[in-house]
Parts: structure tokens; C-alpha cells; sequence
């Protein structure tokens, strides 16, 4: 182990697990806790709690403007006339040695804070997706199955809605669906993590052990990386946890800054009877992996060179390395290697919040990992929304790999402050390789969602003529899970001679710009009169030498009269393979919706805070804002009921 820091420090008095390797056989330690099982589990597998139904409403009729300009684009939110405070962002984290935590979209000017009430911020609050009972909570930590329990921890600020105070929050549950907190895991309270717990990753070895290296922030806010394992294996819980008393076990090493050196994942086991695990850094602006090998957890040695790295990408954060299947349906368990096998690089960039990921070829016995488009750099985006911090887990009831990701808000401090919480997590994904473009991954919902659908309907071949909307008559549109297919007329294909080449999401007018071939899609917590909406599309560029380009977009530009909203459009690329039809499913939650593209291959993940489409006012349209082509869409839209997300109480 590499020279410890100097502390006045009392170690706790229990010490380390004896880990000699991955087939040792001890006994665990027994010592006693005191927990209640008996009854926990009845309370995850109850009966779903029910839904509140909106009013129906009979509406068939097509809202259809032959003039140049759609409905869609002329509809503007309306003016708030309250006389209102201004909104003053405040940095949180980069002080500390993190990402920035804060929504800065209105530093360079001051926003005007909105007048929310309670019935708009209660709506705020999802309904299916993971959070805590209230504040803060961002990363997701330490993923993992253990004895029948799926766990996780997450990043979690007990004192308020904002970062800061950070500590490991944990729930437990046995469908990834419905959870039950359980007392915090870690907190900090030693010299090594006083001033916050950070990430950290679970590692489960084939003994049953548990091991957890996570980043402590010190009384110093140096970066170090520390060893925590479970007080009570045979507690299927896990509700106690016991700091490694010779905590720290590792430092910065040499060139390494004190704050960039954080978020340890998950090791694999190779050949040479080492564990192995990533350490995301930096040295100036390029963004570096460090790789670290152990034969116990308790004494680490660094390799040579680096897993990766990209110059002017900036400090890199939540490093994930994992394999995938290059022919099997189904995930891999993390220390997996061989020619059937793909590994993922993935990376949360510091400097512009989002994550990439990049496939490649490891080779365990050099240590080396070789992107498989050199030209890559950093990867493909992860999810075009918001969408950070990811991390996975090998799920090794269900062989698959599951994918969990914090989703932050876009609204102010202000808001969050007002009702008292900040933050969710995204439905857990699967993860596999897309073995029909071999190029990227497909993420899905974890299957456990759809146990959350009650009744739906469907709609068949609905004809969207160019510059149209159309409502869809369904009970509620507040929790949905909409599967839909969209066919472009092959005629208006083929006479299109040239469209929006130069096409981008990000830099267009949304979904009020319009072209011969797209937008079209489906128009999310929209309220009657469209003043407020959210359109989820795609939008098609068609080449001089008539090859189609397929982009999928989120605009959220009009989604909210709100004046303290970071209102958005997100999208990126989308490939889409000869003969297969445009689809995609949303799972709408409140305030948060998101979008899975043919079959996952590009994933958007958006906030939104209305403030009228909200509760029986919100509504579901088509739309087609297209110049030339007719739109034929089929849907099915499920009603989606309420997960139980049981508080912890002690007894």
C-alpha cells in the first residue's frame, strides 16, 4: 500500500474481511445486528397502490392548418404577469473537488423565479422512478444482487435539497422496481471522508463476499480511495457497514492533482489471480483511466500506462469498464474476457456533464484495452438528455447487465428548496451490444416495468397529415408507457430530392422547424391549447445522393410557462437499418420522461415542469410538422401504475 496520509485518527475496531482470493472458502464473520426481516418483503411484493384516473374526454377531431406555418410552431407559452424575484445560481462541488452540482443555465443572467405552488410541485414528483423520501440525492452507488436483495446506494445530502453534506443513502428491493430504504450505510465520520463519502463500486466475489472501494473526501479534501465490506454477511440487508480501519488504501499517486483521483469500479478478476479495477483522473486536459491491481483489497500496485485516454475532454468521472456479448442476448458477469467479447469504456465527462461510452477489445494478460473505431475519442453518447453518473451491475439472477443513471433537474434551487427534494434515478436499464450494427449498445427498461401496466389502448394506423396534430383520446397522460411505430409516405421519399442535410437537434428551432421529411412524433404533457408541450420526434435529412439520415429530438422549449427552467432541445443520431419502421417508447413520469429508440440504439432522458399540463389537464397528441410527407403512426399506451417506495422506520 502506497504511504498513508497523516491523521490523528481511531480506527474502528473491527477490522477487514481475510481475503486471499477469489476461492477461499473461511467462514464469515458473525457479528451481531440487530434487524427486523421478518415482514420487510411482504411489504415489496404488496399490492400495487392505484393510479389517480384523469377525466376521460371524447376528442376524434384532427386540428389540421393548411397555411405554411403548423399549429405546432406558432404556439407560444403565454406571459406570466406576477411581479417575481430574480434567481441567483450558486456553484456546488467544484470548490469540493466535484462536477458542478448546481443548474448554472442562468448564471450569465438573472432568471425571474416562478410563482410554483404546491399542487404544481407535488405533481412534480414521480410516481415509478427511484428517490428518496426528500433532498438531495445524485450519484448512483455500489449496484448489486446479494442473497435474493437487489441493493443500491446512492449519493445523498440528509440536511437538504441541495449538494453538499454527502452520504450513502441505501434501499433495498427484489424487482428493481419497488424499494424499501434502509438507514444510511455511510456516513461521514472519519478523517478520510469527512468532508464526503463519494462514489464508490461493489465488487461480489465467489465466496459471497463483499467488498466496496469508495472515494473519500479528506479533512484535507484530498481524494483517496478507502475499503468499506458489509459488518454481517449472513444479513441478506446488508444494513451495517464497517470502514476499513487502515483506511486509506490509496492516495494520488505522483502527477495526479489531489481533486482528480475519484470513483472506483468495479474489479474483474484475470488470470494472473489479481483483481483489477478503473480510476477515472486527468493530467492537464487530457482525461486518463488508471488501472490498480490487488490480490487482497487491502494492498493495490499501479499499472503501467493507462486503460485509456482522450486529450481536451478534461477530467473524467464514474468510469465504468464492463464486458458485452458479441452473439448472446444476455449480459456478462464483469471479470468475463475472450474472443466472443466486447468491452465497454465508459466515462461521466467533468466538463460538459454527459456520458460516453466507446467498445473496444481487452486484452487481461497486457492490460490493454483497443477502441474498435480509433477515430472514436471519447464514444457515443450514453442518452442525449439528462443523464449522468451511470453505473452497472452484473445481475447474475437474470444474466444481464443493468444500468442505473442519476437524473438532476433542470428547474432552479429555488424550486428544489420549495419542495423540498432534488433529483431521481432513471428506470434501471439493460445493457447489451446491438449485434445487428455491432457499433453501439441497446438500452431497455429493466422487464420488472411492465408489471407497472394496467389497462391501455391502442391505436392502429393513424394517418398524421403534413402540418397536423392530432389528439389521442386516452383516460390519463400523466404515467404512460407508450410503444409507437411511424411510417413516412414513400411517395414524399422518393420526390424529396434534398432535406436539412446539415440537420442537428441541438442547434435547431425544435420542433417548430420544419422540413419536407420531419419533424413528426408525439407531443408529451402537452395541455389543451399546446401553450405548454413537449415534443418528442424524429426528423429525417435526406441527401443529394438520396441516402436518409434519422435524428431523434426531445424539445423542450415550450414545455413550460415556468421562467426558472432550463428548457432544452436534445437529440442525436440514430441508426436505422433498411426495412425496419421509426420506433420508440416512452415511459412518461410526471416530470420526467423518457425516450428508447429503435430498440434503445439512442436514448433521451428529459425534465419537465409544467405548469398547467399537469394532473386531468395533461393530454397525449401526434403531430406532424413536416412540409411534404404523411405520417402513419400504430401505438399502444398502458396506464402505468405507482411503485411502492417504502421510508425506513426503526422499530
Amino acid at each position: 500500500m502506497e504511504d498513508t496520509l497523516p491523521c490523528s485518527y481511531t480506527p474502528l475496531p473491527n477490522g477487514p474481511p481475510t481475503i486471499e482470493g477469489p476461492l477461499d472458502k473461511r467462514r464469515p464473520r458473525t457479528k451481531a445486528t440487530l434487524i427486523i426481516f421478518s415482514g420487510l418483503l411482504l411489504l415489496l411484493l404488496a399490492s400495487f397502490l392505484a393510479i389517480t384516473i384523469g377525466d376521460h374526454r371524447n376528442s376524434h377531431n384532427v386540428h389540421e392548418n393548411d397555411n405554411d406555418e403548423a399549429l405546432l410552431a406558432t404556439s407560444e407559452p403565454s406571459s406570466v404577469s406576477i411581479p417575481l424575484e430574480p434567481v441567483h445560481p450558486v456553484s456546488r462541488g467544484v470548490s469540493a473537488g466535484v462536477s458542478e452540482k448546481s443548474n448554472l443555465a442562468f448564471a450569465d443572467h438573472d432568471a425571474i423565479s416562478y410563482p410554483w405552488n404546491n399542487s404544481m410541485l407535488s405533481w412534480q414528483r414521480t410516481s415509478f422512478h427511484f428517490q428518496p423520501e426528500k433532498n438531495w440525492m445524485n450519484d448512483p452507488n455500489g449496484p448489486m444482487f446479494y442473497k435474493g436483495w437487489y441493493h443500491f446506494f446512492y449519493q445523498y445530502n440528509p440536511n437538504g435539497a441541495v449538494w453538499g453534506d454527502i452520504v450513502w443513502g441505501h434501499a433495498v428491493s427484489t424487482d428493481l422496481i419497488h424499494w424499501l430504504h434502509l438507514p444510511l450505510a455511510m456516513v461521514a465520520d472519519q478523517w478520510y471522508d469527512i468532508n464526503g463519502v463519494w462514489t464508490g463500486s461493489a465488487t461480489v466475489l465467489p465466496n459471497g463476499e463483499v467488498v466496496m472501494l469508495y472515494t473519500g473526501s479528506t479533512n484535507e479534501s484530498v481524494q483517496v480511495q478507502n475499503l468499506a465490506y458489509p459488518a454481517n454477511l449472513s444479513d441478506p440487508l446488508l444494513i451495517e457497514w464497517v470502514k476499513y480501519s487502515d483506511n486509506p488504501v490509496l492516495l494520488p499517486p505522483p502527477g495526479i492533482n489531489k481533486n482528480d483521483f475519484r470513483d472506483p469500479t468495479t474489479a474483474w478478476y484475470t488470470s494472473d489471480g489479481k483483481w483489477k479495477f478503473a480510476i477515472g483522473s486527468r493530467v492537464n486536459t487530457t482525461g486518463i483511466t488508471l488501472v490498480y491491481h490487488t490480490k487482497d483489497f487491502k494492498s493495490y500496485e499501479r499499472l503501467d500506462g493507462l486503460l485509456h485516454s482522450v486529450p481536451d475532454t478534461g477530467m473524467w468521472e464514474c468510469v465504468d469498464f464492463y464486458p458485452v456479448s458479441k452473439t448472446a442476448g444476455k449480459g456478462l458477469d464483469t471479470s468475463v474476457t475472450g474472443p466472443g467479447v466486447k468491452h465497454v469504456m465508459k466515462t461521466s465527462l467533468d466538463n460538459d456533464r454527459q456520458d460516453y461510452y466507446a467498445l473496444g477489445i481487452y486484452d487481461e494478460k497486457t492490460d490493454t484495452w483497443v477502441p474498435d473505431n480509433p477515430n472514436i475519442g471519447i464514444g457515443i453518447r450514453y442518452d442525449y438528455g439528462i443523464f449522468y453518473a451511470s453505473k452497472t451491475f452484473y445481475d447474475e439472477q437474470k444474466e444481464r447487465r443493468v444500468l442505473w443513471g442519476w437524473i438532476g433537474e433542470s428547474d432552479s434551487e429555488f424550486a428544489d428548496m420549495k419542495k423540498g427534494w432534488a433529483s431521481v434515478q432513471g428506470i434501471p436499464r439493460t445493457v447489451l451490444l446491438d449485434t445487428k450494427t455491432g457499433s453501439n449498445l441497446l438500452q431497455w427498461p429493466v422487464e420488472e416495468v411492465d408489471s407497472l401496466r394496467l389497462s391501455s389502448k391502442e391505436f392502429d394506423k393513424v394517418e398524421v397529415k403534413a402540418g397536423s396534430v392530432v389528439p389521442l383520446n386516452i383516460v390519463s397522460a400523466t404515467q404512460l408507457d407508450i410503444v409507437a411505430e411511424f411510417e413516412l409516405d414513400k411517395e414524399a421519399l422518393e420526390r424529396t430530392a434534398q432535406s436539412n442535410v446539415e440537420f442537428s437537434c441541438g442547434y435547431s428551432q425544435g420542433a417548430a422547424q420544419r422540413g419536407a421529411l420531419g419533424p413528426f412524433g408525439l407531443l408529451v404533457l402537452a395541455d389543451e391549447s399546446l401553450s405548454e408541450q413537449t415534443p418528442v420526434y424524429f426528423y429525417i435529412a435526406k441527401g443529394t445522393d438520396g441516402n436518409l439520415t434519422t435524428f431523434f429530438c426531445v424539445d423542450q422549449s415550450r414545455s413550460s410557462e415556468a421562467t426558472d427552467v432550463n428548457k432544452q432541445i436534445h437529440g442525436g443520431y440514430v441508426p436505422v437499418l433498411k426495412d425496419e419502421k421509426l420506433s420508440v417508447r416512452l415511459l412518461v413520469d410526471h416530470s420526467i420522461v423518457e425516450s428508447f429508440v429503435q430498440g434503445g440504439r439512442t436514448c433521451i432522458t428529459s425534465r419537465v415542469y409544467p405548469t398547467k399540463a399537469i394532473y386531468g389537464a395533461a393530454r397525449l397528441f401526434l403531430f406532424n410538422n413536416a412540409t411534404e410527407a404523411t405520417v402513419t403512426s400504430s401505438l399502444k399506451i398502458w396506464q402505468m401504475n405507482s411503485a411502492f417506495i417504502h421510508p425506513f422506520r426503526a422499530k
